[in-house]
C-alpha cells in the first residue's frame, strides 16, 4: 500500500521528529556487530528496532536495502581472539553463527547486504587515499589519521563540546594521548599492527584500517555516496558515527547520510549492558527458556529512543501478552491503529497495546502482529 502522510521519524542530527520521505527504494545501513561474543538483548533491540522500520516501509509500498556490517578486525576482536589463542576469523566465524541463529528465532528479516570489514580492504585503501587528497588527512608515526581542524562541521551530529567529545574519545576507544596526533580529536584511518595482529600492504606501510573507516569503506561500496538512513546504538553517535560523516563527506564532498536512526541503551544493574563491562543478557539463553516470539514482544514493549532496565518481570509480561494475542485468532483488528504508530516514530509500545486493545474485545490483530514481525 502507498500512505499519503510521510512517516515520521527523530532524526539525531537535527534532534526533532520530522518527515522521513525516501524514494522508492529506501537505502539504510545500520552498524553490525563486532563477532567476539554472542547477541544479547541490547544488540536485539537495536536489530528489531531496524526490522520493524524495513517492514512498515515495505508494507507502506517501498523497497529496502539494509546493509549490517560485521566489524571482523578491530581491536576488541583481537583482543578476545589473543586472549583466547585462537584466530581472529575463527572467532568471528564461530560468534556470527551464534548470532545469526538467534536473530533468525527472532525473525528478524535478512539482510539486503551483510559485509565484513576483511572484504573491503581494498575499498578502504582507496577511501583513505581519496580523503588524503581532499587535504582532510595526514600521516604520522606510520599510520594516517584525520584531522578534525579541517572539517568544519565536525561535532554537529552528536552536538557536543569539545572537552565532551575528548572525554568521550578516551572511554571509546579514541586514544586522544596519541603523540602522533596533531589534535587530540583526530582519529585514525590506517595503523600499524601489532606484531601478533593481522596486517595489509598499504602505500602508507603495513598495517590495518582503523574502526570508522570500516563502515564509511562498506557503505560507499554497497549503498552510493548518500544514503537515506544509517544508524546504531546511541553510544556510536561519538566518536564513531561523528568520525564516519566527516571523512565520508571529505572523501565524496556530498551529503553522507539524509537521517541518522539511533536506539537508546538497555541496561542490566543500572549501567549499559554491553560487553566491555560484561553485564549481559544473550538472546541464546533466553530462547532456550521462552517463546522467540515472546523475546521479540519483550523487546518491543519499549520505544526504541527510550532507554530501559532489564529485570525478571520483563519475559513473564511478554509471555502473557503473546498468548493473549494468539488467544484471539486471525484477523484484521488493530492494523490500522498499528500502521499509524509505526508511522510516529515507531512507537512500537502504542502499537502493541492497539493489538491488546483488539484482541481484549474478541478481534483477531493477526495481520497487525505479523506487521511487528510476531507470528501468532
Amino acid at each position: 500500500m502507498t500512505d499519503a502522510a510521510p512517516m515520521r521519524l527523530y532524526d539525531t542530527a537535527r534532534r526533532a521528529v520530522v518527515p522521513f520521505t525516501p524514494g522508492d527504494t529506501v537505502k539504510m545501513y545500520t552498524c553490525g556487530i563486532t563477532p567476539y561474543d554472542a547477541a544479547h538483548v541490547g544488540y536485539g533491540a537495536l536489530v528489531v528496532s531496524y526490522d520493524i522500520l524495513q517492514r512498515r516501509l515495505r508494507d507502506r509500498g517501498h523497497q529496502t536495502q539494509c546493509v549490517r556490517n560485521v566489524t571482523d578486525v578491530d581491536d576488541s576482536i583481537l583482543a578476545k581472539a589473543r586472549e583466547l589463542g585462537v584466530n581472529y576469523l575463527d572467532l568471528a566465524a564461530e560468534e556470527m553463527a551464534r548470532i545469526d541463529k538467534s536473530l533468525k528465532a527472532l525473525n528478524v528479516l535478512p539482510c539486503w547486504s551483510e559485509p565484513r570489514a576483511t572484504s573491503a580492504i581494498p575499498d578502504i585503501l582507496g577511501f583513505i587515499g581519496m580523503v588524503l587528497e581532499s587535504g582532510h588527512a595526514y600521516q604520522a608515526g606510520g599510520g594516517v589519521y584525520f584531522s578534525v581542524a579541517s572539517f568544519e562541521s565536525f561535532g554537529q551530529l552528536s552536538h557536543l563540546g569539545r572537552d565532551e567529545m575528548v572525554a568521550l574519545a578516551a572511554e571509546r576507544g579514541g586514544k586522544p594521548d596519541d603523540r602522533h596526533k596533531r589534535d587530540p580529536l583526530d582519529f585514525i584511518l590506517w595503523q600499524p599492527s601489532e606484531p601478533d595482529e593481522p596486517s595489509w600492504q598499504s602505500l602508507w606501510g603495513s598495517g590495518r584500517p582503523g574502526w570508522h573507516i570500516e563502515c564509511s569503506a562498506l557503505a560507499l561500496r554497497e549503498l552510493g555516496t548518500t544514503i537515506d538512513l544509517h544508524g546504531g546504538g546511541a553510544d556510536l553517535i561519538f566518536p564513531h558515527h561523528e568520525c564516519e560523516k566527516a571523512q565520508s563527506e571529505a572523501a565524496t564532498g556530498e551529503r553522507f547520510v539524509g537521517h541518522w536512526m539511533h536506539q537508546a541503551m538497555v541496561h542490566l544493574d543500572g549501567d549499559k549492558m554491553s560487553k566491555s563491562l560484561g553485564n549481559l543478557v544473550f538472546i541464546g539463553d533466553l530462547l532456550e527458556v521462552w517463546d522467540p516470539a515472546a523475546v521479540r514482544l519483550a523487546i518491543l514493549a519499549h520505544h526504541y529512543r527510550t532507554a530501559w532496565e532489564w529485570n525478571d518481570a520483563v519475559m513473564p509480561a511478554a509471555a502473557a501478552r503473546l498468548e493473549r494475542w494468539r488467544a484471539a485468532g486471525v484477523g484484521e483488528g488493530g492494523l490500522a491503529e498499528v500502521r499509524a504508530a509505526l508511522d510516529d516514530d515507531l512507537d512500537a509500545p502504542r502499537a502493541l497495546e492497539a493489538v491488546d486493545a483488539a484482541a481484549a474485545v474478541g478481534k483477531g490483530a493477526s495481520e497487525a502482529a505479523t506487521l511487528l514481525g510476531v507470528e501468532v
